[in-house]
């Protein structure tokens, strides 16, 4: 466990009921699929998940690419994220995520998405019932 004070100063909360969810500072509010009505529009945890982990990565991977190059406002993440059931009824999630970044050479892309990769605390490296692939995305796009 780290030490208390090693973690950032920001916290944030989200509540999701009555088929929303709404992080408490209002910066996310939008209506919920649910399995309790499923004839009701919204977005579905896959589509959450995919976003989440979009968003952490370009997060990373432009605290990165600001080592390499000063072109870090190029950075893209695409991220697909899908869900699967254990045996035992348990989800597990597949997330498949890759980064790009206008005008870095090969190299300095992978140097980029590995560093990217380890600093979240999900990893393509986590054994847990969570699997993430980093890769670079194909010629630069996605």
């Amino acid at each position: 466990m780290p030490d208390p004070g090693s973690w950032l100063p920001e916290t944030a909360t989200a509540t999701a009921e009555g088929g929303h969810v709404r992080t408490d500072d209002g910066g996310l509010s939008t209506a919920l699929a649910s399995p309790l009505a499923p004839h009701c529009t919204g977005l579905t945890p896959e589509q959450l998940l995919a976003a989440a982990f979009a968003s952490c990565l370009h997060h990373a991977a432009v605290e990165a690419a600001g080592e390499i190059t000063n072109e870090a406002h190029t950075v893209q993440v695409r991220a697909q994220a899908k869900l699967g059931r254990d045996d035992d009824g348990r989800y597990r999630a597949d997330v498949h995520a890759s980064i790009s970044s206008a005008g870095l050479s090969r190299q300095q892309l992978a140097e980029l998405v590995e560093h990217a990769d380890q600093l979240w605390p999900f990893t393509s490296g986590d054994a847990s019932r969570t699997r993430l692939t980093v890769t670079p995305a194909e010629n630069g796009r996605h």
